[in-house]
């Protein structure tokens, strides 16, 4: 009964949320015009934030003393969720993202995703993945970059294994490592399910950042299992 009160509700929500989206992209497409690079930024904090209250949801940060958002850092975190991304952009707006390059070319859309500092990056395969990887190490250049190394959300809620794209990133720059769990985002809004679960405590935990010296002299097997062990620490 509960689950079926929960999709009735969800509907009108979703369509709230997709229109709030295209309100504030519109507005800070104008502001990215004219060059308000800080005013893009708060408004996409005011976004995230706003997504949670919209569900009626709080979201609990815990670690705001362990980073400095104007530092650059490799932002590592679990996926889970739909929000995943609006909660990391709640509290680092100006982290950049790496999607599909053909964004870029969206009219308007792409002046606003390169505002943000959007990295484009074509479609991976065997022979042109670490040419891909190169690619997102010069651009992110002087940058923070987020990366779920999961490559997808969790259907089961435990955290998958990690792919080892981030270390390439790592190994190449002299970024920190900013550990991040995500918790409670799967029992909110899972990829496997339409409604969204609306009494879920969500929280997100951000971890003291890894030095790069510290994780580059390790194997890849040995900085696989440390990272995924210290978002898994948040759990427990």
């Amino acid at each position: 009964m509960r689950s079926y009160i929960y999709i009735m509700i969800s509907i009108p929500v979703f369509g709230v949320l997709y229109f709030f989206t295209a309100v504030m992209v519109l507005l800070l497409i104008f502001c990215s015009y004219l060059g308000m690079k800080k005013v893009v930024k708060g408004g996409i904090r005011f976004w995230a934030k706003s997504v949670f209250l919209l569900i009626g949801r709080k979201l609990r940060i815990n670690g705001y003393e362990n980073f400095d958002e104007n530092g650059r850092y490799l932002v590592i975190a679990n996926h889970a969720s739909l929000f995943d991304i609006m909660a990391i952009m709640s509290f680092f707006p100006g982290v950049s993202w790496c999607g599909r390059e053909r964004l870029v070319k969206i009219p308007v859309f792409g002046h606003f995703l390169k505002c943000i500092d959007y990295i484009p990056i074509k479609a991976t395969n065997i022979r042109n993945t670490k040419e891909m990887l190169d690619l997102m190490v010069n651009n992110a250049n002087g940058l923070t970059v987020a990366i779920f190394p999961e490559g997808t959300r969790t259907i089961d809620g435990k955290i998958n294994d990690f792919y080892r794209g981030f270390i390439h990133v790592l190994r190449s720059s002299e970024l920190e490592l900013l550990p991040v769990t995500l918790k409670g985002f799967y029992e909110l809004k899972p990829k496997n399910r339409f409604h969204i679960k609306f009494n879920t405590k969500i929280n997100v935990v951000i971890h003291k950042p890894i030095q790069n010296r510290a994780l580059v002299e390790k194997d890849d097997r040995e900085i696989l299992s440390a990272v995924k062990g210290v978002i898994e620490s948040a759990y427990y």
